[in-house]
């Protein structure tokens, strides 16, 4: 059986990508970083055993940290006996805060959660993937990582880092057998979407080709796609209505 690691793996698209994991048959490593999101990723590991038969595990770590993503990796290693096939790197935060408003604190929060984190995690995992010739690694970049967003400074250059980060190791480790792809959504229905303002939301919605916001559900389709598709890798794959087409 394959295994693999999600970051930010309790809730939202997180959990939609752990499930898909677990219904294409990997044992799965989730971390938590609260209390609250604890029993969010209890349960989720219990629905994974219960509908699809695999094993699963929930880590505390708060991987902005680089210890704790050692310690999230170091388990991980001991649960699976050191075979890593799939790393999925989803961590994410946002603050959606004026330039001028913006304090130091909060956009390094955004920046060692949604890139640095990829970085720690990457640093430990892909090593395992080198010594074993193969593994696939899929970090969830945005649409804000491809285009400007108002009030999202910090949350649009640490996606664009993920994509950065993502093609330079595609090239360096192509030819051992791992792959590194990213998913930039677009507008989504998460807890993240629904704490903005939603006569924002509602405006930006008018601008989708298609005329509605995507389904968790999408992203991991795509995340299926990439895993799957052996040919692919240092690209990224964009669900998004059609909003941005480069």
């Amino acid at each position: 059986m394959s295994n693999a690691i999600i970051t930010g793996g309790s809730r939202g698209i997180g959990e939609a990508m752990a499930l898909k994991l677990g219904e294409m048959g990997y044992n799965v490593v989730i971390n938590y970083r609260s209390d609250s999101s604890k029993a969010l990723t209890e349960a989720l590991i219990q629905k994974l055993q219960q509908q699809y038969g695999v094993k699963g595990w929930a880590v505390q770590a708060d991987v902005s940290k680089y210890e704790d993503c050692e310690k999230l990796v170091n388990a991980a290693a001991e649960y699976f006996d050191g075979k890593f096939d799939v790393l999925v790197n989803n961590a994410g935060i946002t603050n959606n805060s004026p330039w001028c408003e913006l304090s130091r604190e909060k956009y390094m929060a955004v920046l060692e959660t949604n890139l640095i984190s990829a970085f720690h995690m990457c640093h430990f995992v892909v090593p395992y993937m080198v010594k074993a010739g193969s593994g696939c690694v899929v970090s969830t970049s945005s649409i804000g990582g491809l285009m400007g967003v108002a009030n999202q400074a910090d949350y649009c250059a640490s996606k664009a880092g993920l994509i950065g980060m993502t093609r330079a190791l595609a090239m360096e480790f192509g030819k051992q057998g791992i792959r590194f792809n990213c998913i930039c959504p677009g507008m989504i229905w998460t807890d993240m979407l629904r704490g903005v303002n939603q006569d924002e939301v509602a405006a930006l919605k008018m601008g989708i080709p298609m005329g509605e916001i995507g389904d968790v559900e999408d992203i991991a389709l795509a995340l299926e796609f990439l895993i799957r598709d052996k040919y692919m890798t240092g690209q990224y794959v964009s669900p998004n209505g059609g909003i941005y087409m480069p």
